[in-house]
Formats: structure tokens, sequence, C-alpha cells
């Protein structure tokens, strides 16, 4: 199961490291979205990982809040 996170996160890592650069720094949230996501995948695996990490990129709009939003610890 933890080779699945890797193939997940490599994707994540792809954007950090070629698009988020030239995008700047525009992220409402601490740790980024794409942070988050990250960290969420190996905090609680695919499925509810994934599931938080596309609640938390539903959340960033102008609208939305912001500021610091951590990744819920699992009680595993």
């Amino acid at each position: 199961m933890r080779y699945l996170n890797y193939i997940l996160i490599f994707p994540i890592k792809c954007y950090q490291w070629l698009i988020s650069p030239l995008l700047g720094k525009n992220c409402r949230f601490e740790p980024t979205c794409s942070n988050y996501m990250i960290g969420a995948i190996q905090e609680w695996g695919i499925f509810k990982g994934t599931w938080l990490g596309l609640r938390r990129i539903s959340r960033c709009h102008p609208w939305g809040s912001f500021g610091e939003d951590p990744v819920p610890k699992n009680k595993k």
C-alpha cells in the first residue's frame, strides 16, 4: 500500500518543482495545499488522505478562510 502512496505523491512533487515556482506563492493556508495533500496521504493513506486534500483545495478560494490548517492526526 505504501507504493501507491508514492505513486500519488510523485505528481504532487512534480507540481511543486515545475509548476508552483511559475505561479508564485499564493496559497491562503499554511502548510500549502500541495504539502497538506502529501501530509494527509502519508498520515491517513490513499483514500482518506486524498479526500482530506481535495476538501482542503476546495476551501482555497478568495472568499474562504486562511491561516494555519494542519493535517489532522490519525489516532492509529
